[in-house]
């Protein structure tokens, strides 16, 4: 009798490791999709070049956060394993294999392909030996008149112990022959070079029949090194960069938080040492013996062909053609033929979605309303803007036309802190009232309210929105706002302001999901949902556009509903510590990153529901910091029109796109798709700018 017919295959067990990819190794990967972009023909040149230099920016940026707190770990004796199965020592280890390689490649794109063609076009960075007679005259003129004076050489011994040195700073280290004024024999110097002076110093027309030629400035300091230690003789310089631990320690129970940051971000600059960057030429016993100074490691060693700061290379060079052509956002219609604002958002809900549209409504909203006298009160988040930006400025004259301005800041956006604290000083001068927020919680909801009197009845009047309140982003990140009078949001929204103001009792919303309340439990709910009509045999989806998957309840909850049999497209832009494609536990899951000319930020979740989607775009992220540790506004999208113009727009064009996306694999690789046979090129972004015009 044959029973093999009648035997269930056993189901594949899946250890930690097995299950998850891990958080560090998942966003390198992310910054090695950007690096890949530098290569990519679909980009041109000076594009290409701009992604080289943003690769470096978060690279520094993951040394400076993710690895350094890896480090830390370690340095504390910590053992323990992070969920994917690794320990703090495997992930070091696999991170500096990575980086290295990528550094490398890095360097060999610049000087095998970028400057090469940027050469062909007459942008030349030249090297010492290139120079003619007149502009060599010209650079030693400019190092004595420009450079020299602010220079300040500090010689190595034991009166002078070595310098505290700048986080991120360029400096070089000197071997001198010959004795000093004193008589002392000094066999080595640093020179730190100022963050004043420019990294790179473009020569006058004259000396070079108007082209586009430019000099680094470590190649002059290099130059005339020896002018600055007279009557001995510099036998070497090499240039080297210390990358340290930026991240901000802070005591939750601080009394005056705008103080206690400023004090922290003076040691964010003198943090521990993480990596040390030198020239590819500098000799071993040099490089030794800054490793032994900063207390590193040969593997945290980095030599580099050519500067050791990319990320201050200039790419701003004026040729057209060498870049994308300029776009201009469009003014939805709706908003073009309205007398006011005001007028066109009793109309109907208004959808923006950056770049491919105007950012300028956001700030009209607010400038209108700093203006009518029939307005009372205007409340904003703020998480990253800058003291000089357009909304700062506008909210601070409605505080001087005596509207009520109440700002929420959040002064640890980070790196933005510092930015962040001009910015309450600013509006706190205006006669605003200005809110730091919950302390333990960032604020990092997007919302505007403004209240208006009308016909002696309160309307209210709301922005939400996926992105930060700031109009460089929104020319260069994609992302949603929603314009909306709706009631109920309306009053959701004047709830949350009254909770992150005063005091009380967790608002009750009736339609924002809010984090750290509600937003974690209801997405479980809405999985569940699925799940159980995928059970029931009827279709079940979900689709998600997050930057980031790292939370385990949602990633567990995702395998069950993929074990469930809904059908689930991950679109995510930089972390994902979700396998999909695994048999038996998320074969029905499908993960791709779109990384192109914009930076993809919307975030939008979407629930088939039966037939009956639900649509919401919010500021959070799917990661523990954002369900559990931040203030964020996730608010539904009702309007049918809109619905469909964000799941045909926003989501479907995306899983359409061969051009732009990577895709993950089982085993945590990311692979570029790939234009099939007989298919057709489809390139989200390109789509949009075309569709929405």
């Amino acid at each position: 009798m044959n029973t093999a017919a009648n035997t269930t295959p056993a189901q594949i067990e899946y250890t930690y490791n097995d299950r998850y990819i891990n958080r560090e190794l998942s966003i390198l990967d992310f910054h090695l999709r950007v690096l890949e972009q530098a290569v990519d023909p679909l980009h041109p040149l000076l594009d290409r070049m701009n992604f080289l230099l943003i690769f470096s920016r978060n690279l520094d940026e993951f040394f400076e956060i993710r690895v350094a707190g890896v480090m830390e770990q370690l340095d504390l004796g910590n053992e323990s394993r992070s969920p994917d199965g690794l320990t703090p020592k495997q992930v070091l280890d696999i991170i500096s294999k990575t980086t290295h390689e990528a550094i490398d490649r890095q360097y060999r794109i610049l000087n095998e392909q970028i400057l090469p063609k940027l050469r062909e076009e007459d942008i030349c960075f030249l090297r010492r030996g290139e120079l003619t007679p007149a502009q060599s005259a010209w650079i030693k003129k400019y190092f004595q008149e420009q450079v020299a004076p602010v220079l300040t050489p500090i010689s190595l011994d034991p009166a002078h112990p070595f310098p505290r040195l700048v986080n991120k700073s360029l400096n070089f280290i000197v071997t001198l022959e010959g004795k000093d004024a004193f008589g002392r024999q000094i066999d080595l110097a640093v020179v730190p070079a100022p963050r004043s002076l420019p990294r790179v110093v473009r020569l006058p027309d004259e000396l070079t029949g108007g082209k586009e030629h430019h000099v680094m400035l470590s190649a002059i300091i290099h130059e005339h090194v020896s002018d600055l230690f007279p009557g001995m003789t510099a036998t070497g310089c090499y240039q080297f960069r210390v990358t340290r631990n930026a991240d901000l320690a802070l005591n939750e129970d601080v009394e005056d938080l705008a103080k206690a940051l400023k004090g922290e971000l003076n040691s964010r600059r003198f943090g521990r040492a993480v990596r040390l960057e030198v020239t590819h030429n500098c000799p071993k016993h040099i490089y030794d013996y800054l490793l032994d100074e900063f207390d590193l490691e040969e593997e945290q060693l980095y030599k580099v062909d050519g500067p050791v700061n990319l990320a201050r290379l200039l790419s701003n060079f004026k040729r057209p053609h060498l870049r994308y052509d300029s776009h201009t956002p469009i003014i939805p219609k709706v908003l073009r033929k309205s007398e006011n604002i005001f007028s066109a958002m009793q109309k109907q809900d208004i959808l923006l979605h950056h770049p491919f549209e105007s950012f300028a409504p956001v700030i009209n909203l607010l400038r209108e309303a700093a203006r009518d006298p029939q307005v009372l009160a205007i409340k904003q988040t703020l998480y990253r803007s800058g003291p000089d930006s357009e909304i700062v400025q506008v909210l601070a004259e409605a505080a001087r036309n005596g509207k009520e301005v109440t700002a929420v800041i959040e002064l640890r956006a980070r790196f933005d802190e510092e930015s962040n604290i001009e910015v309450a000083n600013v509006l706190q001068e205006a006669g605003a009232v200005v809110v730091y927020g919950i302390v333990g919680y960032k604020t990092h909801a997007k919302m505007i309210l403004v209240v208006r009197r009308e016909n002696n009845k309160l309307v209210r009047y709301v922005h939400l929105g996926t992105g930060n309140y700031h109009a460089g982003n929104a020319r260069i990140y994609t992302d949603y706002g929603l314009l909306t009078t709706d009631k109920e949001l309306c009053e959701d929204v004047h709830r949350i302001f009254q909770e992150l103001t005063g005091m009380g009792k967790m608002a009750k919303l009736k339609k924002l999901l809010h984090a750290p309340f509600t937003l974690h439990a209801q997405l479980i709910n809405f999985i569940d949902d699925e799940i159980a009509n995928a059970k029931a045999g009827k279709p079940a989806q979900i689709i998600v556009k997050v930057n980031a998957l790292t939370e385990m309840q949602l990633i567990n909850k995702l395998y069950e509903a993929s074990q469930a049999g809904v059908q689930i497209d991950l679109i995510i832009r930089s972390i994902c510590c979700l396998r999909p494609g695994l048999p038996d536990l998320s074969e029905n899951i499908r993960v791709r990153s779109i990384v192109g000319r914009f930076l993809e930020h919307t975030r939008v979740y979407y629930f088939l529901n039966g037939g009956d989607s639900r649509i919401y775009c919010s500021s959070a992220d799917w990661m523990d910091r954002n369900l559990f540790n931040r203030v964020e506004a996730c608010f539904p999208i009702e309007d049918a029109v809109l619905k469909k113009r964000i799941y045909q727009q926003g989501l479907l064009n995306y899983l359409k796109d061969n051009q732009q996306a990577w895709l993950l694999q089982s085993d945590g690789t990311w692979l570029r798709a790939q234009v099939a046979e007989g298919e057709a090129a489809h390139n989200a972004q390109r789509i949009l700018l075309e569709m929405i015009k």
